[in-house]
């Protein structure tokens, strides 16, 4: 047969090979933290003109200074620009976004009576400002507008705006202007990359700093994120796509080489996989890509060959099943579908994925753009600790407590005590005697 992709058997890798089948294009951001540096630099001390002339040069794009924002007549424009088919699948991907995301919003407060008299919890305000980027550079991505939007407007965030690269006549992808208008977002500056960040992150004549920055991106962004950590929070680690195709041998592998292609045709720099500990589908599925490939444009293919025969992708043949969850439960993905006709019963077995998708009816392309449950999610194994965007990342929480008079004296001799052996002199006084006279009047 003749190769169309890595094709990695576990049982013949020693340690240091199976390490390598983990590691991500970002997994090394060094060098681009030193090249984004200077880019960051000038756009704090420029402003405007900086990231013009970056639009320029970097992204090829007709932009001036004085063009950096999107104007009302843009979002008209774009509108009368995009098929009304698209629009019509970009409100029906937005209404279940919005769904799901109104569901999954907190209480804005609630208060639980820990003991008679004294009460505790929690309340939820939304953030000053947010700055959602979406990528442009391997195609436009209306969907990822959507993403951050509508949980941003869910949260009720007062300052939304967007960033994206500019197109080639200095304007915004006409489809993201629909989607962030049909989010409730009317602000959107034309500017991508390592300048996006540093335009949020401090500010300029046109662009309004932002507290926090979220969306994906390339490595160029992860590592202008990464530099300004200290001054934007830049919410989770959303780099190039990655995903596992997860099968059990139950569903045809030439399904598994479709959906193996899905994240694998963004770009160079991104992570593709198929795992299964079934020879005969990892084959079916390898036979399948050229007849894939014949029905995708010449870009997604020249990206998904460089993903599927480069560092980080291929076929991965287990041994077993349990090597197969050893191996997902290791990479921790980004995206995760588990390919077979019974997936619940593999559901208990993977532990770390972004995202789980189940079952044969639920490729990555649905959860992408329609279903609901956000598909901005954390990359380069950091789904361990860290979950989708959602509409707690645009709130914060405060803790709410409230103690009665007649609870006060318990809650009162625990703290003393508690405060005397650690040594807080201040602390003792605030909850001794002393208090209760001056609250007499004495």
């Amino acid at each position: 047969m003749t190769d169309t992709c890595n094709f990695h058997e576990l049982a013949t890798m020693d340690a240091a090979a199976r390490a390598g089948l983990l590691k991500r294009s970002e997994t090394d951001l060094s060098t681009f933290i030193e090249k984004v540096r200077p880019i960051v630099e000038a756009v704090r001390t420029e402003g405007d003109e900086a990231l013009a002339r970056f639009g320029r040069e970097l992204d090829k794009a007709d932009v001036t200074a004085d063009r950096l924002k999107a104007s009302e007549a843009e979002f008209d424009e774009a509108f009368r620009l995009v098929d009304p088919e698209v629009i019509e699948s970009i409100e029906f991907g937005i209404s279940n976004i919005r769904s799901f995301h109104e569901e999954q919003a907190p209480e804005p407060m609630w208060l639980k009576e820990v003991r008679p008299g004294a009460f505790a919890g929690d309340r939820w305000t939304p953030i000053e400002s947010a700055a959602l980027y979406v990528p442009r550079g391997k195609g436009a991505f209306p969907s990822v507008t959507m993403m951050t939007a509508v949980p941003a407007s869910v949260a009720k965030v007062p300052n939304i705006s967007i960033v994206t690269p500019p197109t080639e006549t200095g304007g915004v992808d006409a489809a993201t202007l629909v989607a962030a208008r049909l989010a409730g977002v009317e602000t959107v500056y034309k500017c991508g990359g390592a300048q996006a960040v540093a335009a949020v992150a401090y500010g300029t004549q046109t662009v309004r700093k932002a507290i926090k920055i979220v969306g994906p991106g390339s490595p160029w962004l992860v590592a202008a994120k990464r530099l300004l950590s200290d001054i934007i929070d830049t919410g989770l680690p959303a780099g190039p796509s990655e995903a596992i195709i997860f099968a059990d041998g139950t569903v045809n592998g030439a399904v598994a080489a479709l959906d193996l292609l899905i994240e694998a045709e963004h770009g160079p720099d991104s992570s593709a996989y198929l795992v299964t500990h079934s020879r005969e589908l990892a084959e079916a599925a390898r036979a399948a890509l050229p007849g894939h490939w014949g029905r995708m444009s010449e870009q997604r293919v020249a990206f998904s060959k460089a993903v599927l025969n480069g560092k980080c992708g291929g076929i991965v043949l287990t041994s077993s099943l349990e090597e197969s969850y050893d191996f997902v439960n290791a990479y921790a993905p980004e995206h995760l579908e588990i390919l077979s006709t019974d997936p619940f019963a593999h559901l208990g077995r993977i532990t770390e994925a972004a995202e789980v998708l189940m079952g044969p009816y639920t490729p990555v392309t649905i959860a992408n753009f329609t279903l609901g449950p956000n598909a901005v999610l954390p990359t380069s194994r950091w789904a361990r600790t860290y979950g989708p965007l959602s509409v707690t990342d645009f709130l914060k929480r405060s803790s709410v407590g409230y103690v009665t008079g007649t609870a006060y004296p318990e809650f009162a001799g625990h703290a003393r005590r508690l405060a005397r052996y650690e040594g807080f002199s201040s602390h003792e006084n605030a909850v001794s005697g002393l208090r209760d006279d001056l609250l007499r009047g004495g």
